[in-house]
């Protein structure tokens, strides 16, 4: 049995769907479809809500715009149109991510939530170790650091930690996630919460190091190419499109299905394999930095 879709990529799916159905109902001004402003006119909402919807981030609150925006597509097949309603409102309702949300930065939650239905994933962190590799002491510690900046509380803290580990659980559950990680040399010599808990960090490196469907990775100091910033991409089947994720100065994430920028930024992972240390050479440098601790 296929395991059941989280409400994220139902809400994608259902946003894929009416996007390709607004293109291709040849009803436009030149026969090639819709304008979002031209599709959205007549309704309860937005050119801007409608993007959204498309985009995955929402969802239509009222079914009877579902139903009309439909009929604007020409779409009059009972089974499709009640297929789309019951997508629209599966993916209305709650799931494990929403006592999270509030957690994460504007996003985040789109993209922690297509994570356990991604087939693959590859991630680059050039300063600190990557959250679905980190252990529990190393991201507290990190979350302590910034406190005093960010303003958070002690509950937030324990909140933002436990929201880390869950995330983990796509690499240990059956069927994982194939992982592949490159971490930059600065990332692993950074100094979090002390000598213990980078003794700690450094032996679940190794060990995540020796799965079958774990690669990681380092990037050292030295010359080769290298991204300024870090950033994943999320394989997510035949079905939809692959994403990248990519963090900005404001702290928010920015994702994008755009084959293009898909594209951008996997040679640029590709380059970044090349100059990195071969993945069985990972467990060494580790251990080797855990001695000079």
């Amino acid at each position: 049995m296929a395991a059941k879709r989280g409400r994220t990529v139902q809400r994608l799916e259902l946003g894929l769907q009416l996007r390709q159905l607004r293109e291709n109902c040849g009803l436009g001004d030149r026969g090639g479809g819709f304008t979002r402003r031209q599709a959205a006119q007549g309704l309860r909402i937005s050119e801007a809500s409608l993007q959204r919807i498309e985009n995955g981030d929402l969802n239509f609150r009222n079914v009877g715009d579902l139903r009309k925006l439909l009929g604007k597509y020409g779409v009059t097949d009972e089974d499709v149109i009640e297929a789309l309603i019951s997508l629209n409102r599966e993916s209305s309702r709650q799931d494990w991510l929403t006592q999270y949300r509030g957690l994460m930065p504007a996003g985040m939650p789109g993209f922690v939530g297509l994570e356990p239905e991604a087939r693959s994933m590859k991630a680059y962190h050039p300063t600190l170790v990557y959250g679905l590799l980190q252990t529990e002491d190393y991201a507290r510690a990190i979350h302590e650091v910034e406190k005093p900046i960010e303003e958070t509380t002690s509950e937030l803290i324990r909140s933002s930690v436990a929201l880390r580990m869950k995330r983990q659980e796509i690499l240990t559950r059956e069927n994982p996630v194939r992982l592949h990680v490159i971490l930059g040399e600065a990332a692993l010599r950074y100094p979090v919460g002390g000598t213990d808990v980078m003794s700690e960090q450094y032996a679940k490196i190794a060990e995540l190091a020796a799965w079958s469907h774990v690669t990681i990775q380092v990037l050292p100091f030295r010359t080769g190419y290298r991204s300024a910033s870090d950033f994943a991409l999320l394989h997510l089947g035949e079905q939809l499109p692959p994403r990248v994720q990519i963090d900005n100065a404001w702290g928010a994430v920015s994702t994008s299905d755009k084959p293009r920028e898909v594209d951008r930024f996997t040679r640029r992972f590709d380059a970044m394999v090349a100059s990195a240390l071969p993945p069985e050479d990972t467990a060494h440098f580790v251990h080797q930095l855990d001695r000079e601790l």
